[in-house]
């Protein structure tokens, strides 16, 4: 079975999304048969790398208002904290371009498994964190933290490899009709948009890989 995970690293419900998903993964335990790839999206692809603070881009950009901020906290942390994943502070939100391109080499080159290794890390490191996703010390950590090749990295990153791959990859998944993360798609036919509960994903794949036999 093949899932498609489309998100961003700067979006907390994504980090919802796939911790919910990995719970559900290791409910079914590592004899199930399944391919976890994580596609591009970015919320603010014009984000400048030097990034603009959280609170007045929500109160400013999204329209919510100094109470509302507060309550989305209460209520990620919440939601992070059912799936196994705690929210730390953070202050800022960044561009993610130069994060989705060391994905997209990791799914690309990378051994089986790294490249979720290497989501989760990014997830951790902002979301957990409060650190700058488009920092090349963070980036570079994380690539570490995944079990991946530092030095190919840094390549990878300075010489901007991937850069148009991952553009088209983004605009595949628009033209496919992904609005909002994170979406799911599960053997490229079923779409899940949102974050689903544990226990309902569970459910979804088992029913999918009894299907296929």
């Amino acid at each position: 079975m093949r899932i498609d995970v489309v998100s961003d690293i700067a979006c907390p419900w994504c980090a919802i999304g796939v911790n919910a998903l990995e719970r559900a993964l290791e409910q079914l335990g590592d004899s199930a048969d399944i391919e976890v790839h994580f596609q591009p999206f970015e919320l603010n692809p014009d984000m400048p790398p030097e990034g603009v603070g959280l609170t007045d881009y929500l109160i400013s950009r999204v329209g919510m208002s100094p109470d509302q901020v507060e309550a989305s906290h209460v209520t990620l942390r919440e939601r992070g904290n059912a799936v196994g994943f705690s929210f730390g502070e953070r202050s800022m939100i960044w561009n993610t371009f130069d994060a989705h391109r060391l994905l997209y080499w990791a799914d690309v080159e990378g051994p089986a498994g790294a490249q979720r290794r290497l989501k989760l890390a990014l997830l951790q490191a902002y979301h957990g964190e409060g650190r700058n996703p488009g920092a090349e010390d963070v980036l570079l950590e994380c690539v570490a933290k995944a079990g991946l090749d530092e030095a190919r990295a840094r390549e990878v990153l300075e010489q901007e490899l991937f850069t148009q791959a991952v553009r088209d990859a983004e605009d595949n998944w628009m033209q496919k009709g992904v609005r909002a993360v994170p979406t799911m798609i599960i053997n490229q036919t079923q779409a899940l948009q949102g974050v689903q509960p544990v226990a309902m994903l569970e459910n979804l794949l088992r029913t999918e890989l009894a299907a296929q036999g």
